[in-house]
């Protein structure tokens, strides 16, 4: 039996990348906001932050370190409170007999160090506690001044070179015809919000603050719970703030946990722990209603007065958290009035409406004029009964429209979670698993060696994981009743296009449209899951959002500035590192304390650094030099200085690494170098006349590409290649070999992005020639010889896209006789490595393994999804 439907599926064919993508990585044509008073300075004070700083310590530069009286003195001290053990340890180790005047210290205990700090640091205002009182049960809020903290993010020194204070449109050319997204600044929100301000407020600088709050665990038992609220500001770059290293989020506070158990009516409980949340949040930006209208000024950290006016743009958080915010009920939209039963449609032509916001409010202000009512008044309305929204009386703000996109919960803890588990039924627990350990190793690849059926608790970094692989495990599966898979597979690879797209660091309205293209053909293939029994509707949240991600890009940039990943990593330093300095009695107010701390010792660390090197001239801005923000394709190749074995025999080149033609490869690298003209039948006659004068090469085991920050330049391992022989560890167990697969620039004339030029190989040695031989083997001295060189093994040249699924079809290449075609090349021109998924017919053969499925498979399909710089290229 066939599916009849199937047919159809040629028609809508894949949108290729490739025309969309090609200005994304071109230097956009900027329109400037056109009132040049928008975001205007006022006036420049003499002092800028690090001389008000110095100011206030009462020191110069004679003593960068000052209140500390050393160096040493202050490391030691920024150890003990930031990397260092217990109070009561590290008073103890004071107490030594010796140690204090061994070091030079001025503090014998933790009890002094606090003092110097408290007493001598300038910092922030401190936290405020506010009692709060719900049915009888009283609850603490604690909170920082949220002017002080946009303040200190605005006029923090090491953000200055990168501020943003107006907003840009940014074009793909100057006809202006299609527009570029990426930082907040570029997105239509700030831009609509300037121009109505500057009606009111001419001259004005707009802050737009971007919130983030979620409950985290702090304890594995007792069940102890911390409700922090974030703050960052879009005027800061997001390659900047969406670093935790770079402290560009500020703790705004901490929320109540408490559950109100003691109320038995479930229905009053959800009433007032709203209402709860609403008066907390409320204290929070009670400041903000002013200062967003009327403005406040603000100074940067070059003395720099502006007129700023703070405004509510982004709320970062999960589904029950935009519930709360936006009062609506739960399993609703808190974007769009679209019903329940209607989660499941999607018409890419008619965008999604916005909620009505005024009739909400009218609803919710009729508690004022009819209290007897209220209820029935919001239940009509479709509104949580909230007495008075944190939110109502903020200006130039739309709550449901503040909504922002949620990659971790929305897509990989909500739309990919389903379709995983939705394959997992549609193929089958044993087979599904059983090609989960039979994929091939890559360095941004994870093994699952027990499977995937039976995981639970997944993280979002293990869904990021299995969708690395999952289409993988579709091709060429067998459903029931002989059904075809090719509606499976247009499913999968949908979801997977819109999962990339949408986390892309920088979007164009073509790209947009690409996007939404992936999201209409999954749902026109989504019927496959009801034919197989798995779904009988689709009416699911998390999964009807999508269609809201073009327009939350075009309004706040791309989905990198406002993603809770970033700010469930800050949980760790403002929540679990908090609380376990603590006694853990009243643990919050201690929490509150070393906090306040340890921000006086990273603003002092800053301090220390610039009147080290205070002549240094600041950073550039990253405007002087146009880099697509997050969009860096470029990486440095790095093998090691010295081999990883010295000598290697060729016999043992064939015998360990698979080379098995690396001399007659050699000779023909040889010959061609010494005579590009050589035809390919004088070639085959030149070889046997090359004299290898040697019988060994050093031979390295991993090369690495490394990508450097153009921010905070820090280097990181992008991508590696493997090309190690099988050996035993320190336990005397053996390990496979490791041959990996990488992308060749056959010719040197490849380009950035797109396969042309480009070939799939299996790298099996990476070698460098003796340098003693060099000027024998190579007839032209000015010749230069490669540092270092690949012997690798060929696979066919990328075809067209295959069906359904639109990867590159590859096999290994060989000639008449049936031995691999084999060149050696120079390292330089291999571009990252490539994971490659199998043809595994209907079942997986029982006999492969990860370590020989390179071996024994003899047809392969291109993987674009191993990691998001790959899927840019691969198209």
């Amino acid at each position: 039996m066939t599916d009849a439907t199937d047919v159809t599926l040629h028609e809508n064919p894949f949108r290729v990348r490739g025309g969309a993508e090609d200005a994304l990585s071109q230097k956009p044509f900027v329109v400037k906001f056109p009132n040049p008073d928008a975001g205007q300075a006022y006036q420049e004070k003499i002092l800028d932050a690090n001389n008000q700083y110095m100011q206030a310590l009462g020191t110069g530069l004679d003593n960068p370190y000052g209140p500390f009286i050393s160096q040493r003195d202050w490391e030691v001290a920024r150890w003990a409170k930031c990397q260092g053990p217990s109070s009561i340890a590290f008073t103890d180790l004071m107490k030594i007999d010796g140690v204090v005047e061994a070091l030079g210290l001025s503090y014998k205990s933790s009890e002094e160090l606090n003092r110097v700090i408290d007493m001598g640091l300038p910092g922030r205002p401190r936290f405020e506690r506010h009692e709060i009182m719900v049915s009888d049960e009283v609850c603490d809020v604690y909170i920082h001044d949220v002017l002080a903290c946009i303040q200190a993010l605005f006029g923090d020194p090491a953000f200055s070179p990168y501020l943003v204070v107006t907003p840009e449109r940014h074009f793909t050319s100057e006809e202006r015809t299609t527009r570029v997204y990426h930082d907040m600044h570029t997105g239509r929100w700030w831009w609509s919000t300037q121009e109505a301000v500057e009606l009111d407020k001419p001259g004005a600088t707009i802050i737009p603050l971007i919130v983030s709050t979620d409950k985290t665990q702090l304890t594995l038992f007792r069940n102890k719970s911390a409700y922090p609220v974030y703050l960052t500001i879009g005027n800061i770059p997001k390659e900047i703030h969406r670093k935790p290293s770079s402290h560009a989020y500020v703790l705004l506070g901490y929320l109540p946990t408490t559950c109100l158990q003691h109320i038995t009516n479930v229905s009053a409980q959800r009433r007032l722990l709203a209402n709860l949340y609403h008066t907390c949040m409320g204290r929070i930006f009670s400041s903000i209603q002013t200062a967003g209208a009327d403005g406040t000024f603000m100074t940067s950290s070059r003395g720099i007065v502006y007129c700023a006016h703070p405004l509510l743009a982004c709320i970062v958080s999960d589904y029950p958290k935009h519930v709360l915010t936006t009062c609506v009920y739960s399993g609703e939209c808190p974007t769009c009035p679209v019903g329940h039963d209607m989660l499941g449609e999607y018409n890419a032509e008619d965008g999604p409406a916005l909620r009505d916001l005024a009739a909400a409010i009218e609803a919710l202000d009729s508690f004022h004029d009819d209290p007897a009512n209220f209820l029935r008044v919001c239940k009509d309305a479709r509104i949580r009964p909230v007495y008075q929204p944190y939110w109502l009386d903020l200006p130039y703000s739309h709550i449901n429209r503040s909504i922002t996109p949620d990659v971790l919960h929305q897509l990989y803890q909500g739309i990919m979670k389903h379709l995983i588990n939705w394959v997992v039924q549609a193929c089958g627990a044993m087979e599904v698993d059983a090609r989960c350990r039979h994929m091939p190793p890559n360095h941004n690849i994870r093994l699952f060696m027990k499977g995937i059926s039976s995981l639970s608790r997944v993280s979002g970094e293990e869904h990021d994981y299995m969708c690395r692989i999952l289409l993988g495990l579709v091709i060429d599966t067998q459903l029931l009743d002989g059904l075809s898979n090719a509606r499976l597979l247009a499913c999968v690879r949908a979801l997977l296009d819109f999962l990339y797209l949408a986390q892309y660091p920088i979007h164009t309205d073509a790209t947009l449209a690409v996007m939404d293209d992936t999201l209409q053909r999954f749902h026109d293939s989504k019927d496959i899951f009801c034919v197989l029994g798995i779904r009988e509707s689709f009416n699911i949240l998390k999964l009807h959002w999508a269609c809201h991600y073009s327009t939350a890009i075009q309004l706040y940039g791309t989905t990198d500035n406002v993603n809770t990943q970033y700010t469930e990593r800050l949980h760790i330093d403002f929540a679990k590192d908090a609380y376990a300095a603590t006694n853990h009695k009243d643990e919050f107010s201690q929490m509150a304390i070393w906090l306040e701390r340890r921000e006086k010792l990273l603003r002092h660390a800053y301090h220390v650094k610039w009147c080290l090197d205070w002549s240094l001239a600041p950073p550039s801005s990253p405007t002087d030099i146009w880099q697509p923000p997050g969009l860096n394709l470029d990486c440095v190749l790095h093998l090691s200085k010295h081999p990883t074995v010295y000598g290697v025999s060729f016999e043992d080149l064939t015998a360990h690494y698979g080379a098995s033609l690396f001399r007659t490869a050699l000779a023909r690298f040889v010959a061609l170098a010494n005579d590009p003209r050589l035809t390919a039948a004088q070639l085959e006659h030149r070889i046997w006349t090359v004299q290898i004068p040697f019988w060994k090469v050093a031979v390295w085991h991993r090369l690495k590409f490394l990508r450097t920050d153009p921010f905070t330049k820090i280097t990181s391992t992008m991508d590696s290649v493997h090309a190690r022989p099988e050996s035993r560890d320190g336990h005397g167990l053996l390990v496979p070999g490791r041959f990996d697969v990488a992308l060749i620039n056959e010719d040197g004339n490849g380009d950035v992005t797109g396969i042309e030029g480009y070939r799939a190989a299996r790298i099996r040695v990476i070698f460098s020639l003796p340098h003693n031989i060099r000027h024998i083997l190579f007839e032209d001295p000015t010749y230069q010889v490669p540092q270092h060189l690949a012997y690798v093994e060929w696979y066919t040249r990328f075809d067209k896209l295959m069906p359904h699924h639109y990867l590159h079809k590859v096999s290994v290449e060989r000639d008449a006789e049936g031995y691999c075609i084999c060149s050696i090349v120079p390292v330089d021109r291999i571009r990252r490595s490539i994971h490659l998924f199998l043809r595994f017919g209907v079942h997986a053969p029982p006999e492969w393994t990860s370590s020989n499925v390179l071996d024994l498979c003899d047809t392969f399909f291109v993987n674009a999804f191993t990691d998001r710089h790959l899927y840019r290229i691969l198209y």
